[in-house]
């Protein structure tokens, strides 16, 4: 069976979308699986073994610059690839007119979510089959019922699996409760210690915990022994990376990554502490201890999907708002009072507590 999946983006929502790639692949062991995918996620996508080919679609960059995407016919060349191949089924997982659109160009039976179901309701209104799956689940629970229903076999007895392993298996937890980094990875055997992730870096000024939490944090982690990785895009996250950093030997900023070298040091640590942003979605994917820290978002439909992951929550009133500039403080610029309220105690707590 040969199934073409759109899913564009964004990474958590790619994340989100594996336990129903490998729930397919069990169910039809001869399955051809091609992601039509933004061209920044495609490295995410390919991590699947499910997945045979992806079909860059870079729309947002087309959608930005739509008369130099036609004249260098990269439009067209986009069209060709999603139009070379007939397949038996076209799923459409994002419920966008966007993805809804880039799904009608591809050759085969269009199924998605109904109108009441789809983020985007007229959206369904392009799919020959359409399935009832409400948004009262998280998202990886709805595109695994989704694919269920498309490709006509039963979730009874199907343990979530988002399908992706490490390069070399986890040791045994250590005594401070974290699993040992796998020895395979170039950047464990760099450091020749187990290491936590902080993935402090979010687009939202107010999904930001506070630079002296991070720091008391990474100060627990060095007095067991566990060292600090952090990366950083841009100048914001490296003056915030450097001053996490400052005086403390056991933190290490890592040069500018592409997914393709973050995915292993993702999957290679002891334990990752994540603001809300796609790649704590993908540690929590591979299974390594993830504690994902929430203010002004709501993690109940779209938050951390793994066996070893937990969530903590802002507990204030006014949270989650689902805004970028806090209400209550807003000249404040990094760490808003619902996530500064969360202590380096209690996440150094919750990672101690996700044991195997």
């Amino acid at each position: 069976m040969k199934v073409l999946l759109v899913k564009l983006s964004s990474l958590g929502d790619v994340v989100h979308t594996f336990p129903a790639l490998t729930d397919a692949m069990a169910a039809h062991p001869g399955l051809q699986l091609d992601w039509a995918v933004e061209e920044a996620f495609a490295p995410v996508a390919r991590l699947h073994p499910a997945v045979r080919n992806t079909i860059v679609v870079p729309l947002r960059r087309m959608l930005r610059k739509p008369l130099k995407a036609l004249r260098s016919g990269e439009a067209g060349r986009i069209r060709a690839a999603l139009g070379a191949e007939r397949y038996d089924m076209v799923i459409d997982a994002q419920g966008l007119m966007k993805s809804a659109a880039v799904a009608a160009l591809a050759r085969g039976q269009r199924h998605g979510f109904d109108r009441a179901s789809a983020r985007e309701g007229l959206a369904a209104l392009t799919y020959h089959r359409r399935h009832h799956v409400p948004e009262v689940e998280h998202m990886a629970v709805r595109i695994r019922k989704l694919f269920a229903a498309a490709l006509g076999y039963s979730l009874d007895g199907r343990p979530a699996d988002a399908g992706l392993s490490p390069t070399a298996p986890v040791f045994d937890l250590r005594r401070e409760g974290f699993a040992q980094a796998p020895r395979g990875l170039e950047a464990t055997r760099q450091a020749g210690a187990p290491y936590l992730v902080f993935l402090h870096g979010t687009t939202w000024p107010t999904k930001t915990w506070t630079r002296a939490g991070w720091r008391e944090l990474a100060e627990q982690a060095g007095a067991a022994g566990l060292d600090i990785r952090l990366f950083a895009h841009g100048a914001t996250e490296r003056d915030r990376a450097e001053a996490i950093a400052e005086g403390l030997p056991n933190v290490h900023l890592l040069p500018p990554q592409t997914l393709e070298t973050l995915a292993p040091v993702i999957a290679g640590a002891a334990g990752v502490v994540s603001a809300d942003t796609g790649l704590g979605h993908l540690a929590a994917a591979y299974g390594v201890p993830t504690v994902g820290l929430y203010g002004p978002t709501d993690p109940r439909l779209t938050g951390l999907y793994g066996p070893r992951a937990v969530e903590l929550k802002a507990t204030r009133d006014c949270a989650p708002c689902e805004k970028a500039r806090c209400r209550i403080a807003p000249e404040v610029t990094e760490g808003p009072p619902c996530l500064a309220d969360i202590s380096a105690a209690a996440v150094w707590r919750a990672l101690v507590a996700l044991r195997a």
